[in-house]
């Protein structure tokens, strides 16, 4: 009999909502060995020993995509999926209601432990909770999360928690030339040890075919075309907030999935955002989904300027820009104070729409 994701990936290619990709062929074979292995009962009916999978590649191989037709149909009831920098905002949360609690409140969060180390506590809480942990887009690039991943998988590997989990980068490759690197070997190495470490090539990148099908300009009349792209990219994946610190403050993008972020133009423009915020999420996303643009003027001067600082920003990083607006990027600021400088921007959003500039885009990560 067909695994669940076997099933479920057939039945796409059946009905035209996937492409057949021969790369992913490996894959699907690796999720099928997985899934079995979950299923499987340990000595004496306890739980087995399950070797994870860790999968990478370039963006857009679909390597999220399976992810999705795996986590949906593995039939394991304590499993949880997340994109990677949410799981470790949520671990800095915990530690910090370790740290700041009193004994009674750590009690009632974590239960019994020994010490003052938040770590186990931590472990053992996420352990308790989800036996599967399916994570998307693993990127090391914050040194408080390379000193803290190797002892917290150690503890979540020690309580046979296993993961799934999708990077743009080889295990080797992750936190390269990061502060104190060396103390950050120890987990890649327990990645390797834990997990089948399978790279997913292939020459498409599905996610920039179905954006060049489209088109990345939209006008007023356009939102359901809009929404609609924003949800093929999505896929099954789950919409959640990403939280970026950018010089010790927290920027709140509320709704991202995976390498993918929407936001309106109200909360990137209208709000105290500057040059470092709009770098960290244009460094962040592979994506951004720009709502709600409207007509810009003297009237609207200061938001203006920041849509030009943002665009700026994408525009260095390599980062796709799709995007909602009243009008044409020449007639978002037609005249008035201001008007000849936005020339500039809209000769790049011109630009950033076209094919050219689409497949210059394609190898960020």
């Amino acid at each position: 009999m067909p695994s669940h994701i076997a099933r479920a990936y057939a039945e796409r290619l059946k009905s035209g909502v996937l492409t057949a990709d021969p790369a992913q062929t490996s894959a699907i074979e690796a999720l099928t060995r997985l899934e079995k292995d979950l299923g499987k009962r340990g000595l004496f009916g306890g739980v087995g020993e399950v070797k994870g999978l860790y999968l990478w590649g370039p963006p857009g191989r679909g390597k999220s995509i399976l992810m999705d037709l795996f986590f949906a149909g593995v039939p394991e009831p304590r499993k949880t999926r997340a994109h990677f920098h949410a799981f470790m905002a949520r671990v800095h949360d915990l530690i910090r209601q370790w740290r700041e609690g009193d004994r009674k409140t750590r009690q009632s969060v974590f239960g019994t432990h020994k010490g003052d180390d938040p770590i186990e506590p931590v472990a053992a809480l996420i352990a308790s909770e989800a036996r599967l942990l399916c994570f998307d887009e693993l990127q090391v690039t914050d040194i408080a999360d390379a000193m803290i991943l190797g002892r917290l998988f150690d503890g979540l590997f020690a309580r046979k928690v296993v993961v799934c989990i999708t990077s743009n980068r080889a295990p080797d490759a992750l936190y390269k030339d990061g502060i104190n690197r060396q103390l950050f070997v120890p987990f890649i190495e327990r990645i390797k040890t834990q997990c089948e470490v399978l790279e997913l090539t292939g020459a498409r990148d599905w996610r920039l075919d179905r954006i060049k099908a489209s088109r990345v300009w939209f006008d007023a009349d356009g939102r359901t075309d809009f929404d609609r792209l924003w949800e093929d990219l999505k896929g099954e994946m789950p919409e959640c907030p990403a939280h970026l610190a950018v010089l010790g403050r927290d920027v709140v993008i509320r709704r991202t999935a995976g390498g993918l972020a929407r936001a309106t133009f109200a909360e990137l423009c209208e709000q105290p955002l500057g040059p470092q915020d709009y770098l960290a999420i244009a460094e962040r996303f592979h994506t951004l989904f720009l709502d709600d643009i409207p007509l810009l003027g003297p009237h609207n001067r200061h938001s203006a300027r920041r849509l030009v600082t943002l665009i700026d920003a994408l525009y260095e990083a390599k980062t796709r820009l799709v995007a909602l607006a009243e009008g044409t990027p020449e007639a978002l600021y037609p005249e008035g104070d201001g008007a000849f400088e936005f020339e500039r921007t809209v000769s790049r959003l011109n630009e950033m729409s076209s094919q050219d500039w689409l497949d210059k885009a394609e190898h960020k990560d």
